[in-house]
């Protein structure tokens, strides 16, 4: 398949697909057969602006793939083929995937690429269950708080045994002289 020559216009396919691929932090494989024009533009409006959603011939998706250095797809490319490459929160993505699909069973998750590796539609699906970027920000700020915290209060416990036993100190010698 690599041997046989490409028209200048499926060249130029390959190509943007082949950056598309290279640019994209994660790419899902989807199968959209069965969904009308007007599902896929709510689908393409659904993934934002992190995310876009293009339908591309299997050969020159493979290709592409291929020239991007990203094995493990071929069997993937079967049957209508569209391509989500997210640029932004992959979680986010594949959030409006999964859902979208369980709005539209037509639509269907074969797979995809993260971090250069080939992923399966359950992979994806775990990610789709992760929290967003932004909460586990969150929770890493308020673990690492809760740590400091405590960190003060093992530094701050010395003095203020110190300051409790002078205390005590000074409250008994003040009886002992009463007496």
């Amino acid at each position: 398949m690599a041997d046989k020559p490409v028209r200048a216009d499926k060249a130029t396919a390959v190509a943007e697909l082949t950056e598309h691929f290279r640019n994209a932090e994660a790419t899902v494989l989807t199968e959209y057969r069965g969904l009308t024009v007007a599902q896929l533009t709510q689908l393409r409006r659904s993934l934002g602006q992190t995310a876009t959603y293009s339908v591309a011939k299997n050969t020159l998706a493979k290709r592409a793939a291929t020239e991007a250095g990203i094995s493990g797809l071929d069997e993937l490319f079967s049957g209508p083929t569209a391509l989500t490459f997210v640029s932004g929160d992959v979680v986010e993505a594949a959030k409006g995937l999964r859902e979208f699909a369980k709005a539209n069973p037509a639509l269907v998750i074969k797979g995809g690429v993260f971090e250069g590796k080939a992923i399966s539609a359950t992979e994806v699906s775990k990610l789709a269950d992760l929290e967003s970027r932004e909460v586990l920000l969150a929770k890493l700020a308020g673990a690492m708080k809760a740590n400091l915290s405590k960190a003060a209060a093992v530094f701050q416990a010395p003095l203020t045994k110190t300051a409790r036993l002078a205390a005590a100190l000074q409250d008994k010698r003040e009886k002992e002289q009463a007496a």
